[in-house]
């Protein structure tokens, strides 16, 4: 048997009577606790670790009892997540005064162009910056090379570029037979693999 419980039907069972907001209030304290990082364990205490150890002190589990518990432990804590999150919230306030109609196009046209492009057309950025150590030129590979699996060259070396994901392929049909640059996308950025020379 599989079957859902809606956060309503929770919080009444649990007597715990949650806020209402205005309309997208919620999501921008959201996005401003993000930045802010106001609800982090260094600033609130580890939450899936300090509620069990509320469970078993043996007090009723209530909300009450729990806001009780938990403000005795960490007194000051509401009140310095709240300063750091109103202080984003401040900063969202003064930049959305900057935000008009031209500034979300410049966004969208950001994300959908050159973030599109730059996060899926690596093969020439990786290949510039392995020229770049190696004190070397590149050059991207012409159709024919591109038929064979060459995806450009560092030097006189061709290279195949390919997600690291490519690896774990077993069903793969093309041989290369070119050096390969295996790159994994990160956070922050390419995370590349080069296969020993």
């Amino acid at each position: 048997m599989t079957y859902s419980i809606k956060n309503e039907v929770i919080e009444k069972i649990n007597e715990s009577k949650a806020f209402t907001f205005p309309k997208y209030t919620s999501q921008l304290i959201n996005w401003a606790n993000q930045n802010a990082q106001g609800t982090r364990p260094a600033v609130v205490g580890q939450m899936s670790e300090l509620f069990p150890e509320f469970v078993d002190s043996g007090e009723e589990v209530t909300v009450e009892n729990w806001r009780k518990w938990y403000t005795e432990k960490y007194p000051d804590a509401l009140d310095k997540a709240t300063d750091k999150i109103f202080a984003q919230v401040q900063n969202l306030q003064n930049a959305i005064k900057w935000i008009d109609k031209e500034m979300v196009m410049r966004w969208v046209e950001d994300l959908v162009i050159n973030k599109t492009f730059n996060g899926m057309y690596v093969q020439k950025a990786i290949l510039a910056s392995l020229a770049e150590r190696k004190g070397l030129t590149f050059r991207l590979a012409t159709p024919f090379e591109e038929s064979v699996g060459i995806d450009g060259y560092v030097g006189d070396i061709p290279y195949s570029v390919k997600p690291d994901t490519y690896k774990t392929m077993g069903r793969l049909s093309e041989v290369i037979h070119v050096k390969m640059i295996y790159y994994t996308k990160t956070k922050t950025g390419l995370k590349i693999e080069v296969e020993d020379e």
